[in-house]
């Protein structure tokens, strides 16, 4: 593939993933000139990916919108300095969100709804919250002690409880948040929003 080749398919997707946020009044659409570089762009870009898959890292950022390690950092430093973007610490990763959107708890859930085994767990529970640890270790081909060292973490951050087996704190929010954004997670969170989506009322 030649360079212009990649440049245009570069600056194809930064216009896919802004024009998704176009319609929020968030987007910074007229927050700069579209130069050469594709600056402005790669900053409205930006903002309308994290508003279509909140709880992204900085890697997944980076990598969906083809963008470089600089200009990433540069520009998702900027967002948040304006108070375009939260960043949210998570482990190893730096999560980032719409800012005002979300509450901390939800910002919690979207971090781990983005990883597989947590998000499957979840799942998992609430299609059937009497599913045992082996019932769940089982059913996401993991071993049961990966199951516990989850649940444990889980319960730590408050979208667990182990009281009685294992049961999903607001179960409602962690539902919505899979419904809104079933298509940024993966294919079990769409096909669960596919089975969920009647059973609770929200605002887009």
């Amino acid at each position: 593939m030649s360079n212009r080749q990649i440049d245009d398919e570069k600056r194809a997707t930064l216009r896919r993933f802004a024009a998704l946020g176009a319609a929020s009044p968030l987007v910074g659409l007229g927050s700069g000139t579209d130069d050469e570089t594709g600056s402005s762009d790669a900053r409205d870009a930006i903002v309308g990916y994290v508003a279509s898959t909140p709880g992204a890292h900085f890697s997944k950022v980076r990598d969906d919108l083809k963008l470089g390690t600089g200009e990433t950092q540069y520009h998702l430093r900027n967002l948040v300095d304006d108070g375009t973007l939260d960043v949210r610490r998570d482990g190893d990763y730096k999560r980032f969100f719409v800012a005002e959107r979300f509450t901390e708890f939800e910002q919690v859930a979207l971090g781990y709804l983005r990883r597989d085994t947590p998000r499957g767990m979840l799942v998992a529970l609430l299609r059937t919250p009497e599913a045992t640890g082996s019932e769940l270790a089982s059913s996401l081909d993991v071993s049961r002690a990966t199951v516990s060292t989850y649940a444990k973490e889980l319960d730590a951050v408050g979208l667990l409880s182990r009281e009685d087996g294992y049961a999903v704190r607001e179960p409602e929010t962690v539902i919505t948040l899979l419904i809104r954004y079933a298509d940024s997670f993966g294919a079990d969170a769409a096909a669960f929003a596919n089975d969920a989506a009647g059973l609770i009322r929200f605002d887009p």
